[in-house]
């Protein structure tokens, strides 16, 4: 990859620091997923309640998400990159001791906080460290190592869980493994120049000012666009692994545990060629067309996995599904970078993302209630609607490739 041989030592450092930090995010968030049925029967969760539980783990880390952002402009890039990994990674583990549905809820909350901190951090590293023409692939590569993580999660859900037979709380507890990668980033990744020269400024650019005249609009779009997309992803997320699982005479797929962990990883691998393919085809045609294109066939493609119960037809179409209704998440880190100063980049990525997920978090209580109510093809196919409605938002919102630096 010509690419990524012309980028300088620090900015590959720094690409592979945040794209660990964002793969074990994946990992720690997603294995809940992957253990809810033995949750719900080991706390006798219902549908809402274990929804509910997801629900306050995305409001956290959008506070997290909004904090980190703030923290990133202030401290500095990597300073926030460590500390939201560490965080996440303790209450990770931390919710393998939960002996009640409060106890759970307060454990997921702070593995949100760090959740939430990691991109905001991660992204405005990536985005400082790599060159324009180059800025759209890196940060694909990046936000693909999500579906590593979530890929590696199955994998180790599958492990601990079905062949050695420890039980959820253990699965829980490989999940403070990442806190040590840490000692990595303190020792071999820097702070960008960028990012140093701007707190050197006399004068530096204020939120009020980055958002002034038509920004305020673009930016309110932008925020619109990316909570409709988020709450698509995780209300289709959280409950296809359950899907799977669930019996064909309630409404489910039928599939055995080892089934569904192998579906999911099958999902995986599309949605990391998603992920990377994105950022390829941003660089070349643009950030918008290839978003329009994405969460369109996203849209298209959510439904009909909704409607099919045929175990040929799921593994089929599990992978292009993934491919679309994921990938577009790689031009976020971007576009916002393009579009705001160095001064605030962090705080308004992390503001524009996480205010996202505030919207989503309600996605996996209102997933697992109608899945209650209406069945599994109603509940999710909701989530294909949403991907059409953030495709609107792109209507107001402007074309940033090859925008230098501001």
């Amino acid at each position: 990859m010509t690419f990524w041989r012309e980028a300088t030592p620090q900015a590959r450092r720094a690409l592979i620091a945040a794209s660990l930090g964002w793969m074990l995010d994946a990992f720690d968030v997603m294995l809940y997923a992957l253990v809810l049925t033995a949750v719900r029967e080991d706390l006798g969760l219902s549908e809402k309640a274990a929804g509910g539980l997801q629900s306050l783990t995305l409001l956290a880390s959008a506070a997290g998400g909004i904090a980190f952002g703030v923290l990133a402009d202030r401290a500095g890039r990597t300073r926030a990159l460590m500390l939201s990994v560490l965080i996440y990674s303790v209450f990770t583990a931390l919710c393998g001791f939960a002996q009640s549905a409060v106890q759970l809820a307060v454990f997921r909350i702070g593995l949100g906080i760090g959740m939430g901190g990691e991109w905001a951090s991660g992204a405005a590293l990536v985005s400082e460290t790599w060159r324009e023409r180059d800025r759209g692939k890196a940060l694909g590569l990046m936000q693909s190592a999500w579906a590593i993580g979530y890929g590696l999660a199955a994998l180790v859900a599958w492990f601990v869980q079905d062949i050695a037979g420890y039980g959820w709380r253990t699965v829980f507890f490989v999940g403070v493994l990442p806190a040590f990668f840490t000692f990595w980033i303190r020792r071999r990744v820097e702070e960008p120049a960028v990012w140093r020269e701007a707190r050197q400024a006399p004068r530096r650019v204020t939120i009020g000012q980055a958002l002034s005249g038509s920004m305020l609009g673009v930016t309110i779009a932008v925020t619109l666009m990316n909570a409709a997309t988020m709450f698509a992803w995780w209300g289709f997320n959280t409950w296809v692994p359950s899907y799977l699982r669930h019996p064909v005479a309630e409404g489910g797929a039928g599939l055995t545990s080892g089934k569904m962990y192998w579906f999911i990883i099958a999902m995986q691998g599309g949605m990391w060629l998603g992920y990377v393919t994105f950022g390829f085809v941003s660089d070349r045609i643009g950030r918008k067309r290839t978003y329009l294109a994405y969460l369109l066939l996203a849209a298209l493609l959510v439904f009909v996995y909704s409607s099919v119960r045929a175990e040929y037809a799921l593994l089929a179409l599990g992978p292009p599904t993934a491919f679309f209704a994921t990938g577009f998440f790689s031009g976020f880190g971007a576009v916002t970078a393009e579009l705001y100063p160095t001064a605030v980049r962090a705080t308004l990525q992390g503001f524009t993302y996480n205010i996202g997920r505030v919207a989503s978090a309600a996605a996996p209580y209102v997933v697992g209630s109608l899945t209650a109510s209406a069945g599994y093809g109603t509940a999710l196919s909701i989530t294909a609607a949403a991907y059409l409605v953030a495709a609107v938002f792109w209507v107001f919102i402007p074309e940033t490739k090859g925008r230098v630096m501001q």
